[in-house]
């Protein structure tokens, strides 16, 4: 019996984190195959070629898509996924996937949905049903309706699913797979997994057993041009603690330029004393960074996400991350550097929270591979009410 083969587009650092321990389960399940296709600002040097991790996880692209548009406007981002949806189709009838598996709510994701959906080839959607600001609360429900398998990873995601009008049978509450990586490595410590953190990226050293920040700020589409006076917020807020940091590049969204130029400008004026500067960083050392960090600041899910369950203390700044299900872990707030500061404080007073497994508890990516494997679908949608 012919194995079922299983596509997976990843096109950014993100994508891979929230995608990596179900890739893993379906390389491994008896019944499926894993094909591969990386894209996007997963393969650009600038972004932290993504690609070198991929390959020393053991993974193998079947191919890669160079399909990002430089410029990072709202212009740029439509005419990337334009591109993807030109690139991808020629993959598809190259791989013959039996289900193409499409990741949350980036450009990238709607280029890979559109271009299986056209070519009635069955799309699995992981992480939709959330609610968020930016541009990806639009995109992520779109998905949905596109979609024919459904991997929500929170209860309220699973219900706002069924509510789109989504047969219920299809909709599987497995959890996020970015839990299932943080649970593996906490269980698994590394010693000296920071022996050599200093090596990479640009800025200054400091002692990681000291009180440290850990910023991951992204621009938010829908507030284009806005992302240099709000990096500038958050660092201005962090040094007023007096914490050092490490500070991670924005990611390839309409608005990233704007927020790397104010990283550059707070460079230049040599206020980055005890701050130190990252394009990527492998998964594992990311997640031990959020286990030790005084706080997380900025408005990366995966302060909601991840940080729910590892109890890491974040300060989520702005839209981006609005009304997504979060834990007691986080406080949020506006962009005001009074406000971001007093809410540091606060957080780096309070401590390690509780693990709250909003997000599941670590075994998302065999339940995917599990349900790929049984899972018949038929390619005709039609709406349930």
């Amino acid at each position: 019996m012919s194995k079922k083969r299983i596509c997976v587009v990843v096109g950014s650092r993100a994508n891979y984190s929230s995608i990596k321990s179900a890739m893993r389960a379906i390389q491994q399940h008896p019944a499926l195959e894993l094909q591969l296709i990386v894209a996007a600002s997963a393969v650009l040097d600038r972004y932290g070629s993504v690609v070198n991790l991929i390959e020393k996880d053991g993974f193998t692209p079947h191919a890669r898509v160079t399909m990002l548009i430089e410029g990072e406007t709202p212009a740029t981002m439509a005419k990337s996924t334009g591109l993807g949806l030109l690139e991808l189709p020629t993959l598809f009838e190259q791989l013959a996937p039996d289900v193409v598996l499409t990741v949350g709510d980036r450009f990238e994701t709607m280029a890979t949905t559109l271009a299986a959906a056209y070519m009635n080839i069955p799309v699995a959607h992981t992480m939709g049903g959330e609610v968020s600001g930016t541009i990806d609360e639009s995109i992520r429900h779109a998905v949905t309706k596109f979609a024919h398998i459904h991997f929500p990873a929170s209860d309220g995601a699973r219900e706002r699913i069924i509510k789109l009008g989504e047969r219920p049978e299809h909709v599987h509450m497995v959890g996020c797979p970015r839990i299932d990586l943080v649970a593996d490595i906490l269980k698994n410590p590394v010693a000296n997994v920071f022996d050599r953190l200093f090596d990479d990226g640009v800025g200054q050293r400091f002692s990681i057993d000291e009180p440290f920040a850990l910023i991951s700020q992204h621009p938010v589409t829908t507030e284009y041009g806005d992302g240099e006076a709000q990096i500038m917020m958050t660092l201005e807020a962090v040094r007023e603690q007096g914490l050092a940091a490490v500070v991670l590049w924005p990611n390839a969204d309409a608005g990233s330029d704007d927020i790397s130029r104010g990283i550059r400008k707070w460079r230049e004026r040599k206020l980055d004393d005890r701050m130190h500067f990252f394009k990527n960083l492998p998964i594992d050392v990311y997640v031990n960074l959020m286990h030790s960090t005084a706080c997380l600041v900025g408005n990366s899910s995966s302060g909601i996400r991840e940080g729910a369950y590892i109890g890491t203390p974040v300060v989520n700044i702005g839209s981006r991350q609005n009304m997504r299900d979060r834990g007691d872990n986080v406080i949020e707030v506006s962009y005001n550097k009074r406000q971001i500061s007093k809410a540091i404080a606060k957080q780096v007073e309070h401590g390690r929270y509780a693990m709250n497994p909003i997000y599941g508890d670590g075994t998302a990516g065999p339940r995917i591979a599990n349900v790929l494997a049984a899972e018949k679908v038929a390619i005709q949608k039609c709406i349930t009410y």
